[in-house]
């Protein structure tokens, strides 16, 4: 046999080990570099209705899940990644709470009260649902079983309490209230329903949102004059600036590393989908239609 044959036939082995190792390499776990699967839920106009869609993380390949002639809005992932709870008016004129399947199928209606139930929150443990309610006349911070049942009460206030989101062990729910006057970010301890303020300003402060890993909570305010993203530690401390453009910087949704934040701006006349590091630097846009893309929601 010739070098060359010698060679040729080493590498040819050489390559077919190669293949069987990748073969038998397990596929990257969910979670894992390269596995490309986060996603962001978030609302458009674009077919002249406020639906829900579903984009890639840079905002490519975005898909409609939801389709009736009334809005559905504030989108928010099940733990899991399986479901998304949403507020929808398509059964009446107000708002009720509804949760469908990750690809828009199997929708179901969980709320049936007076007045309107939104702002959804799927508890870390995927088993609870909070969410904002006036159906006792003004909007209160309210719980429920994940399939609907036993919808309670958590607070009872002249004023509006709105905005809930649960910190990462479930153990709190943080909020925007305007009990004080203007709208201020607080959060009720579930076990003993103790009640921190965590903000205190002459402006408003409103979408707290707890980071994944608990350590902050970003959240949008007007207090500098124009309405903008701010990031604060966990206890109310060390409130920063993140944005700072001409048009208002709003819903601020993490993602799931907690090393990002998506939100929604105006800054380009339109209103539009950015994502930024938790910082603030790197802002980037990453929906480009004429109609207005808000509310994101990451997984």
């Amino acid at each position: 046999m010739s070098a060359g044959a010698v060679i040729s036939r080493r590498l040819a082995g050489l390559a077919l080990g190669l293949a069987l190792l990748a073969a038998m390499a397990p596929a990257p776990a969910r979670g894992e570099a390269g596995a490309n699967h986060h996603r962001l839920a978030f609302v458009a106009n674009r077919d002249g209705n406020s639906e829900i869609y579903v984009m890639k993380e840079d905002g490519g390949a975005p898909v409609r899940l939801t389709r009736n002639p009334t809005a559905d809005v504030w989108p928010t992932w099940s733990p899991d990644g399986r479901q998304i709870a949403f507020a929808s008016a398509r059964f009446r004129a107000a708002l009720d709470i509804y949760v469908m399947d990750a690809d828009g199928n199997g929708v179901k209606r969980l709320t049936d009260a007076p007045g309107i139930d939104n702002q959804p929150e799927w508890s870390p443990d995927g088993k609870r649902i909070a969410f904002a309610s006036d159906r006792t006349g003004n909007f209160d911070i309210y719980v429920m079983g994940a399939d609907g049942a036993a919808q309670t009460a958590l607070t009872d206030d002249a004023a509006n309490d709105v905005d809930p989101h649960w910190s990462p062990d479930g153990s709190r729910i943080a909020f925007a209230s305007r009990r004080g006057g203007n709208y201020q970010i607080y959060a009720i301890d579930l076990k003993s329903g103790k009640l921190a303020r965590i903000t205190a300003n002459h402006a408003n402060d409103n979408r707290p949102r707890w980071s994944p890993d608990g350590r902050h909570i970003a959240f949008s305010s007007d207090r500098d004059g124009n309405l903008e993203i701010y990031v604060m530690n966990a206890d109310g401390s060390g409130q920063t600036r993140l944005t700072r453009s001409a048009g208002p910087d709003m819903l601020p949704a993490w993602s799931p590393d907690s090393a990002r934040i998506a939100f929604a701006s105006k800054r380009d006349l339109n209103l539009e989908i950015y994502i930024m590091k938790a910082d603030g630097s790197e802002q980037t846009r990453i929906t480009h239609d004429i109609a207005r893309d808000y509310c994101p929601a990451w997984h």
